[in-house]
């Protein structure tokens, strides 16, 4: 009990990918709980009786919810590869793309998405993504973090993957190369990194999904 770790989650999840890859940057050995959303434990339950879902990390029988506030804590507890930089106001800078991400340019996607492709959904969906090509054209850097992925790379796991496989199910074009050649470098980049790797599920699994969701099976 000294250290046990376990990560309530569900597998395709680009949330749960986050507290996933940033374990898996710190070499933390977890257990993987796995949920079903329509019927969920009562642990889940337990753990996060506000949001009720997932991802919640239990480290030693204490539970900490929401992604980005998981990474956090992975962090802060846990040494090696640090997430966030050091310096106060380079943290701040993390946190606050972090947020733009979550509040600002996930919506819109998804908005996109679910719309499968709708012309004024995807001209909101490029508005909101162009801070981001902006923010590396600034940084002239391989990830938002500079030579290693950080606390905004890992907020910005669902546009490395997902995207690209709901385009692909659907037959749209959210994230063009030629309109965000920067982002797309990120993209592939950071699909690549090792720890990042070994925490995606298969590309395949999300166009079914996707497939499914949307009615294009």
């Amino acid at each position: 009990m000294a250290n046990e770790v376990k990560l309530h989650g569900v597998t395709g999840s680009p949330f749960v990918c986050r507290a996933v890859i940033a374990l898996n940057l710190k070499e933390i050995k977890y257990e993987f709980v796995a949920e079903d959303l329509s019927n969920k434990s009562a642990d889940l339950l337990k753990y996060n009786p506000v949001y009720k879902k997932v991802p919640v990390l239990v480290h030693n029988g204490n539970p900490i919810s929401e992604s980005l506030v998981i990474v956090e804590y992975i962090d802060e507890v846990w040494k090696g590869v640090p997430i966030l930089p050091q310096d106060a106001y380079e943290k701040a800078q993390a946190r606050f793309w972090a947020k733009v991400i979550d509040d600002k340019c996930l919506p819109a996607v998804f908005k996109a998405i679910a719309s499968h492709g709708e012309e004024q959904a995807v001209a909101e969906a490029h508005e909101a993504l162009q801070f981001l090509e902006n923010e590396l054209k600034v940084k002239g850097s391989k990830f938002f973090g500079g030579d290693n992925i950080n606390l905004v790379d890992i907020s910005a796991t669902f546009l490395a993957l997902w995207v690209g496989a709901a385009e692909e199910a659907l037959g749209i074009e959210v994230l063009s190369k030629h309109k965000f050649p920067k982002l797309t470098e990120w993209s592939d980049n950071y699909v690549n990194c090792q720890a990042v790797k070994d925490s995606l599920p298969p590309k395949e699994n999300l166009v079914a999904f996707f497939k499914k969701r949307f009615g294009k099976a």
